[in-house]
């Protein structure tokens, strides 16, 4: 897991050619006029979700990873926290290959995204996304799902 500020986004280029692309292009996309969905960028197993939403409290969050992608979540507008830990110290459930998607049950840390600021989580991540910093609010996220075997 990484937490830093897109500003510093070329430190990671050299991570992947996947991680690269996924970086040009949220610097160079305004999200604010982008509306919410899925983008599809370079290849077809690359690409992002822009979605608004409102926060939850941690009760109602869920935790997952993924296991063919990487996400990059960036936080286009507002605040959010993201639960994070090691993927072994949580127990996993039925894994959907279709929406590479595994629920996990367990307990990590939490960390604050906000405006400006990525979150990237790798395949061995535990993480729950879009939790209320505070009392919940509408944010403007980005997540580009980066395969795992790109670059």
């Amino acid at each position: 897991m990484i937490l830093d500020l897109l500003s510093n986004a070329e430190a990671y280029f050299s991570l992947s050619t996947g991680i690269a692309r996924a970086f040009e292009f949220l610097r160079s996309t305004d999200f604010k006029a982008v509306r919410p969905g899925r983008i599809d960028l370079h290849e077809s197993d690359l690409y992002a979700l822009v979605s608004s939403y409102v926060t939850r409290p941690a009760c109602e969050g869920a935790w997952e990873a993924h296991r063919k992608y990487a996400d990059l979540q960036y936080m286009a507008e507002g605040e959010e926290r993201i639960g994070y830990g090691p993927l072994p110290a949580f127990a996993q459930g039925v894994y959907d290959a279709g929406r590479d998607f595994v629920p996990l049950l367990g307990s990590g840390d939490f960390a604050a995204l906000r405006e400006g600021g990525f979150m990237l989580l790798f395949p061995w991540d535990a993480h729950m996304p879009g939790i209320a910093s505070g009392n919940p609010s509408a944010v403007l996220k980005v997540v580009v799902k980066i395969p795992v075997s790109a670059g």
